[in-house]
């Protein structure tokens, strides 16, 4: 097997710093699993600094519609979410990930309950739990109808802004770790936008880094991401040493709204939970394609929906299918659902009588940072956590609403590890990596290239062309050092990576989808391609 060898910076080109300050750990993102670390490492450590890209609220959190899964219904156990888990990771998850995260997942959830995140009860006063894809049982806990994240969010912030030993910085890039002599984190170099480009980049050192950045959703042209996830983290932890794990298997969740084929950016999800309260799938003709397609029929897990729908949209010429949602009736919609609703309606379809155009798009990075049972990086002192981070729980294809539990299970994890693992406050060494930067002009090109040949469908022939395409762009060299750049950089190192993982698994597993190779291989694909790099030069290799 042939392993590529790619060349992208080392680092970004950056101003040198213009401004110092010290901190014991360093939170990159303010989703669940950034302020839940932040959280638990209260009274563990002196100073805790949280970074976010924007404003704590902008993350990938608080889009999260569905739910939280947990064994909290009654008759329900983690050894069922457990098979359920692994039955959607096609045989690529860890299972003693797995169980990690279905054990102690009901206790964390609780936790989030006592820290004052109103979740949605039933008229008995017991915790409302419905059903999405992939799941045999009701075990998905969901606030204000369809605003889960959004209230998991909003509990988070209150309990941040109640505790002084937390300081947070608002609109401040991550654009390099720093580190020290032996290869461990001494820090890292901020961008706090408004600043300006020079004045506004400095120095945080620190002796723990917690990546919890989110994902790589703009790699695409069309995600349900929001426009900070551009793989900042996983980019940053890449060029410092750490191992990137199956970032082949991106996730695309099957039905997003379809607002034409110009459409760009974010695109608004309908909600699993949707088809889980009864909803189901038609083509132009009114025809119910998931029946026989697998024994949950709508309720598949979300590659098997996603390949089906991708199937019919190819044999019919047309570029969307329809959800069929109306027999929910006014009520129900305005109960359970008032944001999708809302949304739906704004552009233009009313759930209630008409049918929602729906196609795949980018939703969820399975792969990331590889860490251990504890959230560790193979750097020193280097943390993830979250979408970032490569738990290994979700295997090739994520399990509906498993992505906040992680988020939360893990983050409780390493601030109950880290502390007794404080480095030293260290200098950082010389920083002998090869700078380099690309146009953030190249955004748009880069994204069509990822979307047309590296999406939901693909082949060896695209992602030939796509490589290709990739390394072109990757010789290009920036004339300007400004935020644009610096994501775009991200997103080429990031795509890079990922291209030439979905050209040497030539197989088809969960999201993974190869139409030259259609089959599952467990014989010489069962393990995990993981990317490291060297002073800009990306290699990938199996291993168990």
């Amino acid at each position: 097997m042939s392993t590529p060898v790619r060349r992208v910076p080392g680092r970004l080109i950056a101003p040198e710093p213009g401004w110092t300050t010290a901190a014991d750990v360093v939170v990159v993102g303010s989703g669940i699993a950034g302020l839940t670390a932040a959280l638990r490492l209260r009274g563990q450590v002196e100073k805790i600094l949280v970074v976010t890209k924007d404003v704590l609220a902008a993350g990938s959190t608080q889009w999260a519609q569905g739910g939280i899964a947990a064994a909290l219904g009654p008759g329900d156990t983690p050894e069922e979410h457990e098979q359920d888990t692994l039955v959607a990771g096609a045989g690529a998850c860890d299972r003693e990930a797995v169980r990690v995260l279905v054990n102690e997942g009901p206790d964390a959830v609780r936790e989030l309950i006592a820290l004052g995140t109103n979740f949605d009860h039933d008229p008995d006063g017991e915790l409302s739990l419905t059903r999405e894809g992939g799941h045999h049982r009701d075990r998905i806990a969901h606030a204000g109808g369809d605003a889960t994240g959004a209230e998991i969010q909003r509990a988070l912030i209150a309990a941040i802004e109640q505790a002084p030993e937390i300081e947070v910085v608002q609109h401040a890039l991550a654009v390099d770790l720093l580190l020290a002599e032996d290869g461990g984190v001494a820090g890292l170099t901020l961008h706090v936008m408004g600043e300006g480009q020079r004045d506004g980049v400095g120095a945080v050192h620190c002796r723990a880094v917690v990546l919890a950045s989110g994902g790589l959703g703009q790699v695409f042209s069309q995600t349900t991401n929001p426009a900070v996830s551009t793989g900042d983290g996983m980019a940053v932890a890449l060029r410092a040493g750490a191992v990137l794990r199956d970032l082949e298997f991106v996730q695309f969740h099957p039905t997003v709204m379809y607002l034409g084929p110009d459409s760009h950016g974010q695109q608004p999800l309908i909600s699993e939970a949707v088809r889980g309260e009864g909803a189901f799938l038609v083509d132009f003709e009114g025809n119910r394609f998931m029946q026989g397609e697998h024994e949950l029929a709508d309720l598949a897990p979300r590659d098997v929906v996603a390949k089906a729908i991708m199937r019919r949209m190819i044999e019919t010429g047309q570029q969307h299918m329809w959800l069929d949602a109306r027999h929910l009736g006014r009520e129900f919609w305005e109960r359970r659902f008032p944001t999708i609703l809302a949304t739906a309606r704004s552009h233009g379809v009313d759930p209630v009588t008409d049918l929602i155009p729906v196609a795949p798009a980018c939703h969820y990075a399975s792969g990331g940072v590889r860490t251990d049972l504890w959230g560790r990086s193979n750097v020193p002192g280097l943390y993830a956590t979250g979408e970032v981070a490569c738990s290994g729980v979700h295997g090739a294809n994520r399990l509906a609403s498993n992505s906040l539990l992680e988020g939360l299970v893990f983050s409780r994890r390493i601030a109950d590890v880290l502390p007794g693992e404080l480095r030293p406050l260290l200098p950082p060494a010389p920083d002998t990596r090869t700078p380099g930067l690309v146009p953030g002009g190249l955004r748009r090109e880069l994204e069509e290239i990822m979307t047309t040949r590296v999406g939901v469908l693909r082949n060896a022939t695209g992602l030939a062309d796509a490589t290709g395409l990739l390394d072109k762009l990757a010789g290009v060299t920036a004339e300007v050092v400004d935020q644009e750049s610096w994501e775009t950089t991200n997103l080429l190192t990031i795509s890079t990576a990922l291209a030439d993982a979905a050209t040497l698994r030539e197989e088809t597993r969960g999201s993974h989808w190869r139409e030259d190779f259609p089959e599952r291989d467990d014989v010489r694909f069962s393990g995990h391609f993981d990317v490291v790099m060297d002073d800009g030069t990306t290699t990938l290799e199996l291993s168990s």
